[in-house]
């Protein structure tokens, strides 16, 4: 059984380490645009409790798990990271 989560919907820490808002964020933090203006500012913090989750994932017997990553952490105000 494979499992692909979307980052939104699971990462949260939207804004450590040096984070910059996503497209996302950005509409889900606007009040308004989602119902009971709902967003992935914490998810289920895959974050943080990464591990944790990947114990869950072989307690439920899954045999694939393709992770998401969103490219914010990666591209920082002052342009891509290089190493």
């Amino acid at each position: 059984m494979p499992c692909r989560p979307a980052p939104l919907q699971i990462e949260g820490a939207w804004n450590e380490d040096g984070k910059t808002p996503s497209i996302w964020d950005t509409f889900a933090q606007t009040p308004g645009n989602v119902h009971d203006n709902e967003n992935g500012n914490v998810a289920v913090d895959h974050y943080h409790r990464f591990k944790e989750d990947v114990q869950l994932m072989k307690k439920l017997g899954l045999k694939h798990y393709r992770c998401g990553r969103a490219w914010r952490p990666c591209i920082r105000a002052r342009g891509p990271c290089t190493g």
